[in-house]
């Protein structure tokens, strides 16, 4: 996907000014609430009409003031799934996913029903009514409609937020097979570094109204560990665990980590804050933490007041976030052997595996 977007957009309070030029095929756009986002991504869409600019896609114009040209939301061949499902209750599943696929000119049906069908795991509910789906189910269903729509750009703006996390982490890996599967890139618009980092390579950061960097998931979360409450979000990678001592026992790579928490999956994703890794200069002779872990330094970056410390644990990442006193107290440097902390009760469980 080949993108740019020179386009302003005013409200009574607000202005968007967005000058973007972005390719990739996994891009995320990032911001707090008002930033933005939803607007530039409505524009992109034809939903909205800037007052002026210019919109190019993949070489085609879709709009330009100067040229007088707006082509329809229909012709510009773009899907949306948003933050509520907004399926039609009067049609069962199947005639929800088939409403785009219906109204998609022929040349451009290059997408097999029942081989979405499969990959998001509708096949049971076909005939069931939109109303007595789950939400994640429902979600799915979205998103199906979407795809089958066989857009050339799919637009994802907040689809996780309605959803509480179990059934968001349940719905990450559909919504990255389907671009993967079918060959459609996306734009996926969040407030949340973590789904930033889990959906997409290439983020472009908005702040009122203007984008303020571009840069990748990421490098984004590391640079605002230091303004974050819950600092960086490691994710982890486990294997199924195996109860010890009234804790759960981890395969992390070559190492082992105890948590106080077990999951029924052969493998698991745990996230663990950079502010809850504790860190010695030598082995201590005791501590309460139920995991120790000898780390080389990879390398140190700054982030607002605080030191990201970026750790090799047996050939596994960790991001741990110091001050500057502490690195100098532990006479830190790339290349030092430090040693982790980390309490078994730190880390936070995700239903499933996240990579899928």
């Amino acid at each position: 996907m080949q993108l740019t977007m020179a386009v302003q957009k005013s409200f009574e309070g607000f202005r968007l000014a967005a000058d973007v030029t972005v390719s990739g095929d996994r891009v995320g756009i990032f911001g707090a609430s008002g930033s933005g986002k939803s607007t530039l991504v409505s524009m992109l869409a034809g939903l909205q009409k800037p007052d002026s600019g210019e919109i190019m896609l993949n070489g085609d114009c879709l709009f330009s003031s100067t040229k007088g040209i707006n082509l329809r939301p229909e012709q510009r061949r773009i899907a949306m799934v948003f933050q509520q499902h907004c399926l039609f209750p009067h049609l069962n599943v199947r005639n929800n996913l088939l409403y785009g696929y219906k109204r998609c000119p022929a040349q451009f049906r290059t997408i097999d029903f029942d081989t979405l069908v499969a990959v998001l795991k509708l096949d049971g509910l076909l005939d069931r009514g939109v109303t007595n789906l789950s939400g994640g189910e429902k979600q799915r269903v979205a998103l199906g409609r979407a795809i089958l729509a066989n857009p050339r750009l799919l637009l994802m703006d907040e689809p996780l937020s309605a959803l509480d996390d179990s059934l968001r982490f349940q719905i990450i890996p559909y919504l990255k097979s389907v671009s993967e599967q079918f060959g459609i890139p996306y734009l996926f618009i969040s407030h949340s570094l973590v789904e930033m980092r889990l959906m997409t390579d290439t983020v472009l950061a908005f702040e009122k109204g203007v984008m303020v960097g571009q840069t990748t998931s990421e490098q984004l979360a590391r640079s605002r560990m230091g303004q974050s409450s819950v600092g960086y979000i490691n994710l982890l990678k486990l294997g199924s665990p195996t109860p010890k001592s009234g804790l759960f026992a981890y395969q992390w790579g070559a190492s082992q980590l105890l948590l106080s928490g077990g999951s029924g999956c052969e493998t698991s994703m745990a996230e663990l804050s950079s502010k809850d890794i504790i860190l010695f200069k030598q082995h201590p002779e005791a501590t309460s933490a139920r995991n120790l872990l000898e780390c080389s330094v990879r390398s140190l970056f700054n982030s607002g007041n605080k030191i990201g410390i970026e750790l090799d644990c047996a050939g596994n990442t960790l991001i741990a976030e110091i001050v500057q006193d502490a690195v100098d107290e532990l006479c830190i440097t790339a290349g030092s052997t430090i040693y982790a902390a980390i309490k078994a009760s730190a880390f936070r469980m995700q239903p499933r595996n996240l990579s899928d």
